[in-house]
């Protein structure tokens, strides 16, 4: 039998219990330094895609003449121009700055603040799941400091991001462009993808793992979303419903307007109180495990979660389960919106003749044209669900998993192509879930424009469309895991061209071919051309064969 020996007499035995609150965040600024390093890359091409976005809307809106930009300001004060930009401030003398005020806050904010989500839950709950986080506790390292490097760094590059851009849009000039309303843009954005940054912070001690925590999240922000654009639509610049968006936060500060600052403490203060309940769950729940209970499973599994397939289903089955629910409640709402939107565009036609011109007069081509920038977010959600779903398999590597499972009777093409599999029946379900919700939700507000055939004509050719960003995930991964995540430059890439490539006059033709949405027709306007759809499949079975021979011929792990 072996003994303890007891402390020498005089000896302060440490309280773990008791610990100072400094030990707590000892290590704090090495954490810093080494999630700086490790995300050097991710949050360079971060930096460059949203300061690039920056420029190039500042210089296409530069090209425009007076009364092409007061045609973009009677499209503004449309509800799908409300909707998918802002309140309308400065839209009855509306300058290329204000523009980029008015239209751009909404999707810099989405951008960050997706960013924000996964910076968050990437440092603090995957870690832990992955159990890295014990061996960086093993070391001289406290237990809230990488929570809080975590929140630091992102504070940081939000800033960063900030300044640079802030300098961006001072350069470029204009008759309205000051210091403090460039910056007072930049920093607004900044500080509502804080917000969801620990919101995310929240979530990440709630679950127990980053799948969920990044799916609360991202309901939050479209929840925002929605509410910044319900509440914009109801009041001129805004009603109370606004108000609880983060969105209309950083809008309502009326950068190149009427700047005022005020908005930004509803930001400070949210920031502030997230960080105090994230910080206080952080404090009382387990190493390694959320503050909400898990539900405890079968003692001896099925015979039908035998299989990679199964495996792969009951990896990705949530994450299809919230992302459908949130697409499909988003989308309805925005169908029951129809009817009101033809009415309303026919009333500004009779009010304002730019819009006549710029849409006619035909209150089914005001659907119709509403219904296609809808589609087009709708796909564009559908493929970030296909670039992070076509990522599991990296997740899964980088983790250690595959190697457990490979390690059996398993395929390497066999585990990959069911990762795959549920992956690409995944994004066609949301592109059904879509297509079908604005149908229904249309339906149920009385809207008789297009029938259920029309949508499903509509439907079958974004398909292969959104697969393509599948494909072009898998086969980045299979050939070059270190720089999987670059899949997502080719959503921004489509984003970008989508909305605002037709802004540039001299743009080639050439350009468009990159986007798989490009070679879609306009929805309810035109027959899809068979050659286009044709290719694009070929373009999907191409990608995925590519993905196969590359994965087949590369060492595990890899990543």
């Amino acid at each position: 039998m072996s003994a303890v020996a007891a402390p020498p007499a005089g000896t302060a035995v440490p309280d773990v219990g008791t610990a100072r609150f400094g030990s707590t965040l000892t290590g704090t600024g090495r954490m810093v330094r080494f999630i700086l390093r490790r995300d050097r890359v991710r949050i360079f091409w971060w930096t460059f895609s949203i300061v690039a976005f920056y420029l190039y809307f500042m210089a296409a809106l530069g090209t425009f003449d007076a009364e092409a930009m007061a045609g973009r300001a009677a499209l503004m004060e449309t509800p799908s121009g409300i909707a998918m930009g802002g309140p309308g401030y400065g839209v009855e003398d509306y300058t290329p700055e204000r523009a980029v005020a008015n239209e751009g806050i909404t999707w810099w904010v989405i951008a960050l603040g997706v960013m924000s989500i996964l910076h968050m839950v990437r440092h603090t709950r995957t870690e832990e799941e992955s159990s890295r986080s014990e061996l960086v506790r093993a070391n001289a390292v406290g237990r809230h400091a990488p929570a809080v490097a975590a929140i630091a760094t992102l504070a940081l590059v939000n800033a960063f991001i900030a300044v640079v851009s802030g300098a961006i849009l001072v350069a470029m000039g204009g008759e309205y462009v000051t210091v403090a309303d460039s910056f007072g843009l930049t920093v607004g954005v900044a500080l509502a993808s804080m917000v969801f940054g620990l919101v995310a912070f929240v979530f990440a001690q709630l679950t127990a793992h980053g799948r969920g925590a990044i799916g609360l999240s991202m309901a939050v922000l479209g929840a925002a979303f929605f509410a910044r654009a319900a509440g914009d639509m109801i009041e001129t610049h805004g009603s109370p419903l606004s108000w609880v968006s983060a969105f209309a936060w950083a809008q309502q500060m009326r950068p190149f307007v009427d700047l005022t600052w005020w908005p930004a403490l509803l930001s400070l203060t949210a920031i502030v109180l997230l960080l105090l309940l994230g910080s206080f769950l952080a404090s009382r729940r387990d190493f390694g495990g959320g503050m909400l209970a898990e539900r405890a499973g079968q003692a001896e599994a099925a015979s039908s979660l035998a299989g990679p397939i199964a495996l792969a289903w009951r990896q990705q089955r949530w994450a299809l389960f919230w992302s459908a629910l949130g697409l499909g409640l988003l989308w309805f709402a925005s169908g029951t919106m129809l009817p009101d939107i033809s009415g309303l565009m026919s009333d500004m036609v009779e009010s304002n003749p730019m819009i006549g011109a710029l849409f006619g007069d035909d209150p089914e081509g005001f659907t119709a044209a509403f219904l296609g920038i809808m589609l087009l977010y709708g796909m564009l959600c559908v493929a970030a669900y296909a670039i992070v779903m076509g990522g599991r398999g990296k997740a899964e590597e980088s983790a250690g998993r595959a190697e457990l499972v490979l390690a059996r009777p398993v395929a390497r093409s066999t585990w990959y192509g069911a990762q795959l599999l549920v992956a690409g029946i995944g994004t066609v379900v949301l592109a059904v879930v879509t297509v079908y919700s604005m149908w229904a939700g249309g339906a149920a507000a009385g809207e008789d424009f297009f029938s259920f055939g029309d949508y499903t004509e509509v439907l079958w050719p974004y398909i292969p469309a959104v697969l393509c960003f599948l494909g072009f995930t898998a086969t980045m991964y299979a050939w070059f895991p270190q720089h999987a995540g670059l899949a997502w430059i080719l959503l921004a890439y489509s984003f970008g061209i989508g909305m605002f490539g037709a802004l540039l006059e001299n743009l080639p033709e050439e350009a468009n071919y990159a986007n798989p949405l490009y070679w879609l027709p306009e929805p309810f306007a035109e027959s899809p051309e068979a050659s286009h759809v044709i290719g694009l499949g070929l373009a999907v079975v191409v990608l995925f064969a590519l993905a196969f021979i590359g994965f087949r011929r590369r060492d595990i792990p890899a990543v």
